[in-house]
């Protein structure tokens, strides 16, 4: 028998191809944008209530950057956007996690920052180019960190349900995972990425393997939930596979005291515990092939400045992928910004 689907449900218009001049018109029509418009608000005021309750501070940023978290190196998943600024070559901010590494410095109980990020990559199903990033530093480490996002993801799923539960329940037709995730009294499970690796390892295609380290994919995410939980951290991957930032999980340094929190489609939430001081920062640098003179500055902060904080970022359209059960993240932002020449209307002259 086919199951008739309710007429309240809506679906985005496709409004990401910049080849359609009528784009943005779509959008404006469509009753989507205005919901997600509506979620973008409740995400950001949210965040602000949860990070201030646990005295965090909101500091102010600029929109560009000298020094990207995600060099052209081992362990970076993306490239940076180079531009020019009155003549000054410099790049848009791929992460706001060094500036917010300096400023925990300045704020000792941690700060928080939700602003755009960018990427040089192809958007796809999945990724964006640009999105907006909500970003915090705390004190503390890895455990420090499981427990302010657990909060705080759950936090943010019952404000949604305050908020606009019955108009998503309407709207998309099932808030179960909302529900599940705003009444989860208990931590997130945890697995290593070793243990990860031997929950999957039987299936084809669920880890890639660089041979000096491994990660898993998006397959391997997904089954990872499957087997685990819906809410799963993993944590301690392979050191060469992730940022030269992250702290050493281990005596060798093979491994990182990192973690990604996976639900939805996958990764939402990556983050991990930092260096505190300048020994192993220059350890992990030369390991991950960096330039050290690029990050003098990052250097010298732990010379003069060491201390221990950890610190993550969720992508916010990701998450509300995950709020809408929506399967294409280039619906998401308000407006389109995919790496295409766009073709804007016509003119229209008028006597």
């Amino acid at each position: 028998m086919t199951q008739t689907v309710p007429s309240s449900i809506i679906h985005p218009p496709s409004v990401y191809d910049s080849n359609d001049p009528d784009a943005f018109l779509k959008a404006l029509r469509s009753p989507w944008y205005p919901l997600v418009a509506d979620l973008f608000h409740v995400v950001r005021t949210a965040t602000a209530e949860y990070a201030h309750g646990r005295g965090l501070r909101n500091l102010p940023f600029p929109l560009t950057t000298r020094t990207v978290t995600c060099p052209t190196a081992l362990g970076s998943d993306s490239e940076p956007v180079p531009v020019s600024v009155l003549g000054v070559d410099t790049y848009l901010p791929d992460s706001m996690q060094f500036a917010l590494e300096y400023g925990i410095r300045l704020a000792p109980g941690g700060c928080y920052d939700i602003q755009p990020s960018y990427r040089g990559e192809v958007p796809d199903e999945t990724h964006l180019n640009q999105y907006t990033h909500s970003e915090a530093e705390i004190p503390g480490g890895l455990e420090e960190l499981f427990t302010y996002v657990d909060g705080y993801v759950k936090a943010l799923a019952g404000a949604v349900l305050d908020q606009h539960g019955d108009r998503l329940a309407k709207a998309r037709g099932d808030i179960s995972h909302l529900e599940r995730m705003a009444g989860h009294t208990s931590p997130f499970e945890q697995v290593s990425f070793a243990e990860a690796v031997r929950i999957v390892g039987d299936t084809d295609g669920c880890v890639r393997d660089e041979g000096a380290w491994r990660t898993l994919t998006r397959k391997g995410e997904r089954l990872l939930m499957e087997r685990v939980s819906e809410f799963v951290w993993v944590h301690h991957f392979d050191s060469l596979a992730v940022p030269f930032y992250q702290a050493f999980g281990d005596e060798n340094g093979t491994t990182a005291r990192n973690a990604d929190l996976y639900f939805g489609l996958g990764e939402i939430v990556g983050g991990g515990e930092r260096h505190a001081g300048a020994e192993s920062l220059r350890k992990s640098i030369a390991m991950h092939d960096v330039n050290e003179q690029e990050y003098a500055w990052y250097v010298r902060m732990r010379e003069e400045f060491p201390l221990r904080t950890a610190g993550f970022g969720m992508g916010v359209e990701r998450f509300l992928m995950w709020v809408l059960g929506h399967n294409d993240i280039r619906d998401i932002p308000l407006i389109s910004r995919i790496n295409e020449t766009p073709k804007f209307p016509a003119a229209v002259i008028r006597p």
